[in-house]
């Protein structure tokens, strides 16, 4: 057993996050990250062709972790290697340069959210067009 510190800890971390109301505008009030991922999962056999919205959902989950990370990096350390290689992005956290140690869990899943939002939930009128998202009654 690792503890706290370990996988555990950060299992816990994302399993306490994801149950709790999302930070993102435009998201609907209340709304989960665990909530907001099943929406998605019931929209995506609902985008024709079917395997455009799949894609998406496996694009976000290939690509998501790798982004993560980047844009966590490049939000505490705006003037770092990755951040003059990276272009800018709204899904990038403002105002967060030089962040603790203790900061960067919370800073990372705040770009994981607006990452996922911004590829599954919100509006676009080009490529794969999810339906709204509903939110639970």
């Amino acid at each position: 057993m690792e503890g706290v510190g370990g996988k555990e800890g950060g299992t816990i971390f994302i399993g306490y996050k994801a149950n709790q109301p999302m930070s993102v505008a435009g998201a609907p009030k209340g709304m989960t990250y665990v909530e907001f991922i099943q929406d998605r999962l019931d929209a995506a056999p609902t985008v024709k062709p079917s395997r455009c919205g799949w894609g998406m959902m496996l694009s976000l989950a290939a690509l998501g972790p790798i982004y993560s990370v980047v844009y966590t990096d490049v939000a505490i350390y705006p003037d770092g290697k990755l951040a003059k290689v990276t272009s800018s992005d709204p899904d990038i956290t403002k105002g967060v340069a030089g962040a603790n140690w203790y900061e960067v869990p919370g800073i990372w899943w705040n770009v994981v959210e607006h990452l996922s939002w911004t590829r599954l939930g919100k509006p676009t009128s080009v490529g794969c067009q999810l339906r709204q998202v509903h939110p639970k009654p």
